[in-house]
């Protein structure tokens, strides 16, 4: 099952939001006037919401989602907007990942997150220790949110480079891996997304301790997000980038180019077929 990025045009949480919150109300046959009364809220206000020019309060999202009978979906849709389903080390980082207008990402483990099937997404996460089902799909569809990123009419680039173990590392079994591998594959095709494979040939140490994204932001200092076994971190201290960008020049420079890197990821799909 591939990502859904055909969900909507929406280009940031605020417009999915209000997208949204559209869609249902007239879904319910709700005029703005009559869910205005019926929420408390006013006109003026849900229709700078709808327009993704503010916004919303959980209370807002949970009167709208009573009112239109949205089964939660609002209510979910607020959450992840407001960052609530994300942990609090990685809020700082969702702002900055909508703002980018280039993301630079080294994965020696697994398929990063904006790339991610929703199959092989949830056999990651079920991997954190203690994680309950309710938490586990939370996480799933806060990730998959993210992925809207990609579908906006000027999506950021993406470049990414992969470890060649990713493709051989049996997350989720056959079938969920047939299915990432088919949606690398979606990417490459996509001129704003370049992959590139690190062989393993090589023995390449660097950076085998973490993955890690650069985000490029118009006007703006680099900042970059640094994984570990425990919690993320986010950092735009010019030292830290500075040996960020060092690590990921040394491991791009040697990773295959993307024709070639193609190819490996064609190869490990009929590897899973």
């Amino acid at each position: 099952m591939g990502v859904p990025f055909e969900r909507n045009s929406a280009s940031r949480p605020l417009d999915l939001f209000g997208f949204e919150l559209r869609k249902y109300r007239k879904k319910a046959n709700f005029t703005q006037d009559r869910l205005a009364a019926t929420t408390r809220f006013s006109r003026s206000l849900l229709g700078f919401i709808e327009r993704g020019q503010r916004t919303p309060s959980r209370d807002l999202a949970q009167r709208c989602d009573d009112a239109l009978g949205a089964g939660g979906e609002l209510v979910r849709l607020w959450a992840n907007l407001s960052g609530e389903v994300s942990p609090h080390w990685f809020r700082g980082w969702l702002g900055v990942e909508q703002e980018a207008h280039t993301l630079h990402t080294w994965q020696p483990l697994v398929v990063p997150g904006l790339l991610q099937t929703e199959e092989y997404a949830r056999a990651i996460l079920r991997g954190k220790a203690g994680i309950q089902d309710r938490e586990l799909e939370q996480f799933v569809a806060a990730r998959l949110e993210r992925q809207i990123v990609l579908a906006r009419d000027v999506p950021p680039m993406l470049r990414v480079v992969l470890d060649e173990g990713v493709l051989h590392r049996p997350v989720g079994g056959q079938e969920v891996m047939r299915h990432q591998i088919q949606r690398l594959l979606e990417a490459c095709a996509s001129p704003r997304i370049t992959i590139q494979v690190l062989p393993l040939a090589l023995g390449v140490t660097t950076g085998v301790l973490g993955g890690f994204v650069i985000a490029q932001l118009p006007g703006s200092p680099d900042t970059v997000y640094l994984e570990s076994a425990l919690n993320g971190q986010v950092t735009n201290r010019p030292e830290d980038v500075e040996a960020i960008h060092a690590t990921y020049d040394t491991i791009r420079v040697q990773a295959h180019p993307q024709h070639v890197s193609t190819e490996l990821i064609r190869e490990a799909e009929r590897r899973w077929t």
